[in-house]
Order: structure tokens, then sequence, then C-alpha cells
């Protein structure tokens, strides 16, 4: 008797998933990933439009900070080189800060790995310009492709 009971376990034990069972974990998985992909997809693209603001909000706060030292800003021909060694270019900085403006002297690319554009004047009669061309890299553009100004981040 106790064998029968010992054997009658060791089955029970050994017993697997049949096909439906594995079919329906599958199905159940597939309508998941369905439903989570799309959103995580589009987080990216979120996170992408944030990181570009917040890179031009601070490039903007250094671009300031340079005016306050010299009493003017990089020029477009300057560009935003002169953050992070001393413009060779007229007007030539009274004050330049010795070791630069930018954190390991590197220009910081937008999250699409383009450079920022930097114009000074800004057409539009501010001081100065920046901006991120978007996912795409060219003028124009709807949603993740937009044009991204610093005026428009704030």
């Amino acid at each position: 008797m106790l064998k029968a009971r010992c054997s009658a376990r060791a089955a029970a034990c050994e017993r697997g998933f049949t096909l439906i069972e594995i079919m329906v974990v599958v199905v159940i998985l597939g309508i998941l990933a369905g439903l989570v992909v799309p959103r995580i997809v589009d987080r990216a693209d979120d996170a992408r439009l944030a990181k570009v603001r917040m890179q031009l909000a601070s490039l903007a706060s250094t671009v300031k900070l340079y005016r306050l030292d010299n009493s003017r800003y990089p020029t477009t021909a300057q560009g935003l080189r002169a953050l992070v060694q001393p413009p060779e270019l007229e007007p030539r900085p009274a004050a330049w800060r010795e070791g630069g403006y930018l954190e390991g002297g590197q220009i910081p690319v937008d999250p699409w790995g383009a450079p920022f554009i930097y114009v000074s004047p800004a057409p539009d009669g501010r001081p100065f310009d920046l901006v991120s061309l978007g996912a795409d890299g060219q003028d124009g553009g709807d949603g993740i492709d937009q044009d991204i100004s610093v005026w428009d981040a704030q």
C-alpha cells in the first residue's frame, strides 16, 4: 500500500504541462507584450524630449554666465566652442573663465547625437537662440522630428 502511494506521487511529480497550457501562457504573454511594448517605446521618445529641454536650459544658463563674465554673448561665429576654449575671433572675451564654462571641456550633443545650433543675436530679436533639430536632424518637422528652441523649452 505504501508503494502504491509513492508511485502515485512520483507520477504526479513527473507530470509536465500539456500543450494547451503552454499555448494559453504564450497567448497571454503575447497580449501583454502587445499592450506594454508600445507604451515603453513612447516613453523613450518622451525621455529624449525631456532630456533635450534640460540640456537647452543648462546651455542657456552657461551662455548667460559667459555674458556675466565678459559683458557679451559669444557671437554666432564663436559659437558654443567659446564655452570650452577662449575664442580667437573678435570680439575676444575680457574675462574668460580659466578652465571654461562646461565641465569636462565637452560641448554636449542632443539626445539624437547632433550638435546644438547656436545663433547670436537671434533672428527674432532675442540675444541668442539655441536649437535642437529633433530626431530627424533637419529643419522643421512634426512630433519627435520638430525643432526645439531654448525659448520653447522654458
